[in-house]
């Protein structure tokens, strides 16, 4: 799980950010992105460590608490919906993690990202496939991100309860689906996905 991070700091690269997304393929709330410096990936307190979506929620919160702690610099940008909307998902997210990295309170000597290479970014970094499982810096970007989108979608549940955006967090589940047919999109819907327009030009 460590050899990309170890080969980096092995080599002299330090230090090295983790950048990961939460809430992609959502079509309500925000996008999400994330940027984590760890000043020892392999400290034995980050052991339990890994992509966001292998944990429990309550081991999620918990690590998440760890991570705010000891890591040496979080950054976190949110994209709303209406953003997503207008500039399309993927540039979007590309946008969101430039903005993460440079959020930073130092500038890494390299940046590792979950399945997508920050164009533009201006630093070395390396896109890694399934890398918030193989990379402790992106698992740990990934905790941060999916953690603080969560806890915006159960706010939003608190604005727009019909919809039950606690329990599926804005994807497209059967409740949500059912919950949109009754009620109509909201505002925090994003209008440019399909199953969203569809509802729209009905």
């Amino acid at each position: 799980m460590k050899v990309i991070e170890q080969l980096l700091i092995n080599a002299g690269i330090a230090p090295i950010a983790g950048v990961d997304e939460a809430g992609r393929g959502a079509c309500a709330g925000p996008l999400v992105i994330a940027a984590v410096i760890l000043h020892d990936p392999f400290a034995p307190a980050l052991s339990e460590v890994r992509d966001s979506k292998e944990i429990s929620e309550k081991k999620r919160e918990e690590i998440f608490e760890l991570i705010q702690s000891i890591a040496t610099s979080i950054s976190v940008v949110i994209v709303p919906a209406s953003e997503v909307d207008s500039r399309g998902v993927h540039a979007a997210n590309l946008d969101g993690m430039r903005r993460a990295v440079h959020g930073l309170d130092q500038i890494p000597a390299y940046v590792l990202t979950d399945g997508y290479a920050i164009e533009g970014l201006g630093l070395p970094n390396l896109a890694v496939w399934k890398g918030d499982q193989v990379v402790v810096s992106i698992s740990a970007a990934s905790i941060i991100a999916k953690v603080t989108r969560d806890r915006i979608m159960c706010d939003l549940d608190s604005q727009f309860p019909e919809y039950g955006f606690a329990g599926h967090k804005g994807y497209i589940t059967t409740a949500h689906t059912s919950a949109l047919n009754t009620h109509g999109v909201c505002i925090e819907h994003r209008r440019s996905f399909a199953n969203i327009a569809a509802l729209i030009h009905k």
